[in-house]
């Protein structure tokens, strides 16, 4: 008989597996508004996961609220809290967790699921169930490094401008985001950089220490791909990694109609780097950078595809092996 290919069957068939009595505890934040986590999906790995681990598990009610918990989690000696939701919910998780002993890891909740691949997790959430189970018996912790913009940690990438301006409107339509995914983002955008940025965009500079940059956004990565479209990496600065303690980026210095299709194609590309492209200005090797505004408007803000406000000046770091992860 063909295995099942329901992603509950198939959870529910690992169970009742004997296992050691579990020492290790862990919190797993749920996010039960993102776009693949269920009720049943929920109990089920929360009960896979008891096989081999202590577990308790809490919803989250609010923004920030996974940050709190993630704190608190810290004080009482955690050994590790699993982010169940997406990049966003991971990233309230890493803002508690940061400077501390307790680990952060994930479940694949979201439609992107960017750290979740950084950091080699599957994201068919089976597959990271049974991943997590496994780690019981091969822990090792390690620390990576976190970016930060102002008072804001981030994993994987952060921007000033466009794309922070297209991840305000699409957090607006949750129910299109989790329907359309990556074909909301790029008709948000299209649409954001026609009403915003064609005639009369905002403008800032980027000050990279030897050099000030003028432009129109500003994208920093942790690591890299900046994001995925589908299973395609989506491609920015290079040069930084999660252990390699800097940062990298690009400069938009401008963007007109005619440029678009050779933007999104370098994006794109396996061969082709975006860094190379004419109204783009590449950095790399940064331990800091700060980036305002040259027209009195504020920049808008996002962290791994998490729209956080707006700021006249934006102060971007890393703290070197500032988290710590299993995966």
């Amino acid at each position: 008989m063909a295995a099942s290919t329901d992603p509950l069957e198939r959870l529910e068939a690992t169970l009742g597996v004997g296992v050691p009595v579990p020492t290790r505890r862990m919190l797993i934040i749920v996010n039960p508004y993102a776009t693949t986590v269920s009720d049943r999906l929920k109990n089920l790995v929360v009960y896979a996961l008891r096989g081999r681990y202590q577990v308790e598990a809490v919803d989250t009610e609010a923004r920030d609220h996974a940050t709190e918990l993630c704190r608190e989690a810290a004080r009482q000696g955690y050994d590790v809290v699993v982010a169940f939701g997406g990049d966003g919910t991971v990233n309230e998780a890493a803002n508690g967790l940061a400077g501390s002993d307790t680990a952060l890891s994930c479940l694949p909740g979201g439609r992107t699921n960017v750290y979740c691949r950084m950091l080699g997790i599957p994201t068919d959430v089976v597959d990271a169930t049974e991943h997590l189970l496994e780690l019981a018996h091969d822990w090792r912790p390690r620390r990576v490094d976190i970016g930060f913009v102002n008072d804001r940690k981030f994993l994987f990438s952060a921007g000033a401008g466009l794309d922070a301006s297209v991840v305000e409107r699409v957090d607006a339509h949750p129910h299109l985001k989790a329907r359309l995914g990556e074909w909301y983002y790029t008709w948000t955008a299209l649409r954001t950089f026609n009403r915003s940025y064609l005639l009369n965009p905002p403008r800032l500079e980027a000050d990279l220490g030897d050099e000030q940059v003028p432009g129109v956004t500003v994208l920093v990565q942790n690591s890299a791909p900046y994001t995925y479209f589908g299973n395609r990496p989506v491609h920015g600065g290079e040069g930084a990694t999660l252990e390699s303690g800097d940062l990298s980026g690009v400069v938009l210095r401008r963007l007109r109609p005619i440029d678009v299709p050779t933007f999104i194609w370098r994006a794109l590309s396996k061969r082709a780097r975006i860094v190379r492209h004419r109204r783009i200005q590449g950095f790399a090797g940064l331990h800091g950078l700060s980036v305002s505004s040259l027209d009195d408007r504020p920049l808008p803000l996002q962290v791994d595809g998490d729209y956080i406000g707006e700021a006249q000046e934006a102060t971007f770091g890393v703290t070197a092996r500032g988290i710590a992860v299993v995966a």
